[in-house]
């Protein structure tokens, strides 16, 4: 059974599950009634009135959907607006279908409204989650927490924001891998996206390298180095110091401001670039080295 069929079925006997719970309990509670239902016509006229009524709702929908798909905007506040404002049409398309188709069959929608509040009740105690993903995502707009385009940290996660709808936050890590995310689990979020983040790199030289005058010859490279990457660096990289005293080789750490999204193709880089100017300093990268004595 592929993807598709299966979540057709399950939503089936979601569907099938809510019917049988709800429709006993809205004649009990006098919600539904013989009244509400007594001027209910189902014939031919009816039917194809609601296909009408059904494809005009979705018709309406989907161009304001592409409307809100024709700008563009970098902000990622905006974007983050645009992304809730094309998930609520959907849920708004589908309760209007619902209340109208209703409405044509001839159903005392009002009655059933006025009515609904037992039933309401009922639901919100076992739809507890699901209010829960929509109050948290209307705070986090309000708050201003993270919006699309960003890129967070959440359970271990780390991704760029790529929708945010009424009830779930779509991460998209760098393997284009889709994480999912119920609204009411986005806590503990770690906005990498709030400032401007560092690349690191540690970069080993022999024993034998005269240090001071290897250090002496960083801040031209630096330079240099920067010259050729100011599409990925924001400043030139930084000598830090000696980092370790490591087995075969003394390990010097640089450092170099980027963007969030480059803080990995930064490192890579600036490796790259430490390791060919250190060979025009004349310091090569060492090996690995063991010592064998022969005793006897």
């Amino acid at each position: 059974m592929n993807k598709n069929r299966k979540n057709m079925l399950i939503r089936l006997i979601v569907c099938a599950g809510l019917l049988t719970v709800l429709i006993p309990v809205g004649f009990l509670t006098s919600v539904f009634s013989a009244q509400s239902f007594q001027n209910v016509t189902i014939n031919l006229s009816n039917i194809l009135k609601l296909i009408v009524m059904a494809a005009l709702v979705i018709g309406i929908q989907t161009g304001l959907y592409l409307i809100l798909q024709i700008p563009r905007p970098t902000n990622h506040r905006a974007r983050s607006i645009l992304s809730i404002i094309s998930s609520l049409l959907k849920y708004v398309a589908i309760i209007v279908i619902i209340c109208w188709g209703l409405s044509i069959i001839g159903v005392n929608v009002s009655t059933i409204v006025a009515s609904v509040g037992i039933v309401a009740l009922v639901v919100g105690f076992s739809a507890e989650s699901l209010i829960s993903d929509v109050v948290t995502g209307a705070f986090m707009l309000f708050e201003n927490q993270y919006n699309v385009g960003d890129i967070v940290e959440v359970d271990g996660f780390r991704g760029t924001v790529t929708n945010i709808g009424i009830r779930t936050t779509s991460i998209t890590d760098t393997g284009d891998n889709v994480k999912i995310v119920n609204n009411s689990d986005m806590k503990n979020i770690l906005n990498r996206s709030d400032r401007i983040s560092r690349s690191l790199s540690d970069i080993a030289i022999p024993y034998a390298t005269d240090l001071a005058a290897l250090e002496a010859g960083i801040p031209q490279l630096m330079e240099e180095i920067y010259a050729v990457r100011t599409d990925i660096f924001k400043s030139a990289p930084r000598y830090l110091g000696v980092q370790s005293l490591a087995d075969s080789s003394v390990v010097l750490r640089f450092v170099v401001d980027v963007d969030e999204k480059d803080i990995y193709s930064g490192s890579r880089v600036l490796n790259h670039d430490l390791l060919l100017g250190f060979r025009k300093l004349g310091v090569e990268c060492p090996f690995p080295q063991l010592d064998v004595h022969n005793i006897g």
